[in-house]
């Protein structure tokens, strides 16, 4: 089997084109959550809609597909403490598990950018070890640093809560990374 069979071959990204990608990812993984928790605070939900629908998930697995590892893991990683900055959200205390989870989804969907599969593959792929060193980190929290701030119900609460986000990532990540890659073809 050749090494096409497995790879789309995707062009290597410039410096800057890279440097691009990661800073509006950051921009989109500050700005998605900011609307949805204002949706919950006119609302009365609290953050209810950026715990249910997931918006800084979104633009850093994006990126990832599109711009490859580096600049999914910088921008899962700088995401969460550009918005901690600007917001105060996430809270301190889920911070470091929202870096790492982020920066995951990031690294993951950019290690998958040239492997040929469907898209909606590659997400799902991204979603699961994204979760999952996530709630690795929170076990590791509770069990090893005996940190009283973060339990272990908190995985399977935001697994839950997270669903429609889920679903959203499934139905938009992969048109808007098909029309992008459209887009990028036509230009050549």
């Amino acid at each position: 089997m050749s090494n096409n069979t497995l790879t789309a071959n995707k062009p290597r990204l410039s410096i800057k084109a890279q440097v691009l990608y990661t800073i509006g990812a950051i921009i989109a993984a500050v700005a998605l959550p900011q609307i949805f928790h204002l949706i919950g605070a006119a609302s009365g939900a609290g953050t209810a809609p950026g715990e249910t629908f997931l918006p800084m998930h979104l633009p850093i697995i994006l990126v990832g597909l599109l711009a490859g590892p580096y600049v999914g893991a910088i921008a899962g990683l700088l995401g969460p403490v550009a918005s901690f900055a600007l917001s105060g959200m996430p809270t301190a205390v889920m911070l470091p598990f929202m870096m790492i989870e982020l920066c995951i989804y990031g690294l993951s969907a950019g290690l998958l950018r040239n492997v040929k599969m469907p898209s909606l593959v590659k997400v799902l792929i991204s979603q699961v070890a994204g979760r999952a060193v996530r709630a690795l980190a929170i076990v590791v929290a509770i069990y090893l640093f005996n940190n009283t701030n973060v339990h272990v119900q908190t995985i399977w609460n935001s697994i839950v809560a997270g669903l429609p986000g889920l679903v959203i990532q499934w139905a938009l990540i992969p048109l808007i990374a098909f029309r992008v890659d459209s887009i990028k073809k036509n230009e050549q």
